[in-house]
């Protein structure tokens, strides 16, 4: 059988289970029972049900009442014995005719994967196993499309589920049944609840506001990304889905909010691969009176103390490597960095000499003709550093032309007082001693315009009203981003974005 005429068969059968179901609905409201429940009053949950029971009590364990799915049920003549699936875990139910009269008919309507109240006394059966003593069940919601559980067998090596929802696109577009079916999977989402609560609780006692800006923009900027655009009919006007929260925080740091943060969804209309989604959460935090040294601590201390609280230990061992993120982390300056891996020096290096650079190390002659400047000494650093930085690492003192937002080096005028944070060879964090200059931001901005022009889509508007906020003082600051997807990738030891975010962004079904 080909592979097209094993779906047609499975698409066949899958047909002929939903009809079973919704004859089963019909007969149930036939019945008069209702087969979608308004409520239903649940004092325990299943752990909490188990945890209730003692063998002191024998037969006459506390009543209880739970619900969730029916995860496993086997009937036997006037008996049936099924496992309702919640939150905290499993818990069986006993069930039988004699004991729920006509309430029985309702139990030889049950299909696996609906949702039920049970309410009866607690026991422990001959097998060990604590069970629900059925005097009362209630259909809460009939499933009319069975899960794709899959079959799971016990062997040598343990158990072994066979079929089910493997397919990872199908994942990600029926999450709902990829969490319904995967606990592993509901539990990533349950650690991005704590480490992102863990990090509010981080910088809440530091004495940082957290606050929320606009999404719709009348301008972007903040990063070097294309936007999402949409028109505003009202105001007869374009507006774009922010790709940074920057400009705004700043803003409020000249408004005397010394310290602000904000945890939110950025855009940006770009490429999809294992660590970029269109749609992403970003952490942005600014402290009015520090530079990127204070954010360096800040971040060092942030990333450790979340690695701890939400996987108990400062050593994770990812893709067969420890990554220790015991502080301080080590420091790299990005020129010294990437001479000392390649003998190239950004400082003097022209373009064509880069360009040459790339092409020999096997870049393709008409993507690097395109680029200048700093993209292209950025090529050179993704190429010959990043896969380097396996360990927690800060690079440091980035060129100035990569850095349109961040302030010129103290010491070196060619340089910006940037890092950036990587993990794995990946970027988690990028952070700057804030430029608030608004003449010198005026020329960078005007800087931006002109390499627009030369064909660059992804620098910055020319964003007048920032600079007029800048006019008004800003106080020296230090500003971070940190990716928060990519955190818990890291945290949750995924391989891809779409792993940890519930609705990944997926092309149309079809």
């Amino acid at each position: 059988m080909t592979a097209a005429e094993e779906d047609a068969a499975g698409d066949e059968a899958r047909g002929f289970v939903e009809a079973a179901r919704r004859r089963k609905r019909a007969a149930l409201e036939a019945a008069g029972v209702p087969a979608f429940a308004y409520r239903y009053e649940r004092t325990h949950t299943a752990a909490q049900a188990l945890a209730a029971y003692d063998d002191a009590m024998g037969e006459q364990g506390p009543v209880v009442s739970v619900a969730g799915r029916v995860a496993a049920l086997r009937s036997q003549g006037k008996t049936t014995f099924l496992h309702l699936e919640d939150v905290s875990g499993r818990i069986q139910a006993y069930l039988r005719r004699d004991q729920l009269g006509e309430g029985y008919g309702l139990v030889e309507q049950l299909d696996l994967d609906d949702h039920l109240g049970i309410t009866g006394p607690l026991f422990r059966t001959r097998a060990g196993e604590i069970t629900v003593r059925a005097t009362a069940l209630v259909l809460l919601a009939k499933s009319l499309r069975p899960l794709p559980r899959g079959k799971t067998q016990q062997g040598a090596a343990g158990a072994v589920t066979f079929g089910g929802l493997q397919d990872p696109e199908l994942r990600y577009r029926q999450r709902y049944a990829d969490l319904a079916v995967h606990p592993e999977v509901r539990a990533v989402f349950r650690l991005r609840a704590r480490a992102v609560s863990w990090v509010r609780a981080f910088l809440d006692e530091r004495g940082f506001l957290e606050v929320q800006t606009p999404v719709l923009q009348p301008l972007y900027g903040g990063a070097a990304a294309r936007p999402f655009v949409t028109h505003h009919h009202a105001l007869d006007m374009p507006l774009y889905l922010r790709i940074a929260d920057e400009l705004y925080l700043k803003r409020l740091l000249v408004g005397g909010l010394e310290r602000v943060y904000e945890i939110g969804h950025d855009f940006r209309n770009e490429g999809m691969d294992r660590t970029h989604n269109p749609e992403f959460t970003m952490l942005e935090a600014y402290q009015a009176y520090a530079d990127y040294e204070d954010m360096m601590l800040l971040v060092e201390a942030l990333v450790s103390g979340v690695v701890e609280h939400c996987c108990g230990t400062l050593r994770l061992e990812r893709a067969g490597t420890t990554l220790d993120f015991t502080p301080p982390f080590r420091r790299v300056p990005f020129i010294a960095g990437v001479r000392a891996r390649s003998g190239l020096d950004l400082r003097t290096a022209s373009d064509d000499a880069m360009r040459e650079f790339l092409r020999a190390r096997g870049a393709l002659a008409e993507e690097v003709g395109a680029l200048a400047g700093g993209r292209l000494q950025d090529e050179v650093f993704k190429l010959v550093l990043e896969p380097d930085l396996v360990q927690p690492t800060f690079v440091l003192d980035y060129p100035k032309a990569l850095s349109p937002l961040a302030r010129e080096h103290r010491v070196d005028a060619a340089l910006a007082e940037r890092f950036e944070l990587f993990v794995g060879g990946r970027e988690l964090a990028n952070a700057f001693s804030e430029l608030n200059d608004p003449d010198d931001q005026r020329r960078r901005f005007e800087d931006q315009v002109r390499q627009r022009a030369a064909g660059n889509d992804e620098t910055q508007p020319y964003d007048a009203d920032y600079i007029r906020a800048l006019e008004y003082g800003m106080p020296p600051a230090g500003g971070v981003g940190l990716g928060i997807d990519r955190l818990i990738m890291l945290l949750a030891d995924q391989p891809s974005i779409r792993d940890v975010i519930l609705f990944p962004a997926m092309r149309p079904e079809g």
